[in-house]
């Protein structure tokens, strides 16, 4: 995912996307550099738009929206967990204990 995460750095700043960039953008965020997989998504790239392939995605398009409108399902949903852990624990204790 990284090296994903790279290119679209690269695209963004209108940088070329090529395997010594690629390796440079992986390198310094401390991720190990597969040159394989740099070479594959390099590659897989060549002929693409990103521009694109970024509009075209249905989660670039919904993700902003839908963060915004579960906001306060997922506040409930932190005060609810302490109950699941707990029966996970009654769970765990039982097959131990």
């Amino acid at each position: 995912m990284e090296y994903v995460y790279a290119a679209l750095l690269l695209h963004k700043l209108d940088k070329e996307v090529n395997e010594a960039n690629l390796t440079s953008v992986v390198k310094a965020s401390g991720a190990d550099v597969n040159e394989a997989q740099v070479k594959s998504l390099v590659a897989a790239l060549a002929d693409v738009n990103i521009d694109e392939a970024v509009k075209a995605a249905p989660v670039a398009a919904t993700a902003a929206p839908a963060a915004d409108a579960t906001a306060p399902a997922a506040e409930e949903k932190k005060k609810e967990e302490p109950k699941n852990e707990e029966a996970a624990m009654e769970g765990l204790s039982s097959l131990f204990g």
